[in-house]
């Protein structure tokens, strides 16, 4: 609740006013001296992506970090591991202000869309990557430096390996394909989208040994507005599902309540020779191994449910069920 001025600090701002001084000399210390600030808004930056959009594509790229990580320490026979560190909206153009120079872009194409999207990579990390296939160590940190055309050419496997490795985890959203474009050694020269622009940056934690670089990804998100729609409908379709649980299982369990199965029981098994099959007459007795008085098995479905004893009810054949047979089934 706002304070309630006082008679005479009234009577304080009415006189500050007629005798020309500002009104906030008059004002109470607390009112004078806010304890919280006002931040400007910035209209101009439009949130494309909701928290739970951001949580999904933290997790699709998780799982593309696993991926990644696992593929490199298999071809530098070293420890690596590939994390996310964040996913932001920002503009365009302060993710190229972001890049240093030089760098290493890798510009792709989403067929879908026909647009750009890049994946930037530190020059410190390439350099480590020709280091480790070329049979060397690269335990210290390099200094960045342009990326010659014979280096380019032997990472050009592990970048297309990394843009597979995306497009297989972008499978579980969006049925999208990445080719690779070109290389850019300037991000003023990979021109993805317009300056204002919202783009999506995913941020990662390449760890090779004891030395750690960054890796980061950058989508326009005009490229992906047919994702975001699916997400949506799939959020909403999900929190839908949530809240019927119930009544779904209810009905399911009636349903299943109304169910008919066969039953079958085996009254008995005898094993014979093709001889003996062939010499069998009318008349002849088969000896099985089910004993008299012993339990018949009862089958549901093909598999052995029940055991049970057989004998007559109400004139009919049938089979007095004696016990389950749950630890039979339980491994199948």
């Amino acid at each position: 609740m706002p304070e309630i001025l006082s008679q005479q600090e009234i009577d304080n701002l009415l006189s500050g006013m007629s005798s020309g001084a500002s009104p906030a000399e008059n004002l109470p210390a607390e009112v004078e001296n806010p304890a919280k600030e006002a931040v400007t808004f910035d209209f101009r930056l439009p949130h494309r992506l909701s928290k739970n959009q951001l949580r999904t594509f933290q997790a699709v790229h998780d799982s593309f970090g696993e991926a990644f990580g696992s593929y490199l320490v298999s071809r530098m026979q070293t420890t690596v591991t590939v994390n996310v560190l964040s996913v932001d909206q920002l503009f365009y153009s302060e993710f190229v202000l972001s890049i240093a120079s030089p760098s290493c872009l890798y510009v792709f194409r989403i067929m879908e869309s026909d647009a750009l999207a890049a994946l930037e990579v530190s020059p410190q990390l390439i350099l480590a990557m020709v280091e480790h296939l070329m049979g060397g160590v690269a335990d210290g940190s390099k200094d960045a430096r342009l990326i010659t055309k014979i280096e380019q050419s032997i990472v050009k496997g592990i970048i297309q390996r990394a843009l597979t490795e995306i497009q297989r985890a972008w499978k579980t959203i969006a049925d999208l394909t990445f080719k690779l474009e070109r290389y850019e050694s300037e991000g003023d020269f990979a021109q993805l989208a317009p300056a204002s622009e919202i783009v999506m940056v995913v941020s990662f934690e390449v760890a090779i040994g004891r030395q750690k670089y960054l890796m980061n990804l950058c989508f326009p998100t005009f490229a992906l507005e047919d994702v975001f729609a699916k997400l949506n409908v799939q959020h909403f379709s999900a929190l839908a599902a949530a809240n019927r649980d119930v009544d779904r299982s209810a009905t399911i369990q009636k349903q299943l309540g109304d169910t008919r199965l066969s039953a079958t029981a085996i009254l008995g098994e005898a094993k014979l020779t093709l001889r003996e099959l062939l010499d069998l007459e009318p008349g002849d007795v088969l000896r099985t191994s089910i004993p008299v008085g012993g339990e018949v098995a009862v089958t549901l479905g093909g598999k052995t449910r029940l055991w049970g004893s057989p004998g007559i009810s109400r004139g009919k054949v049938s089979v007095k069920i004696t016990r389950t047979n749950m630890d039979s089934t339980s491994g199948e």
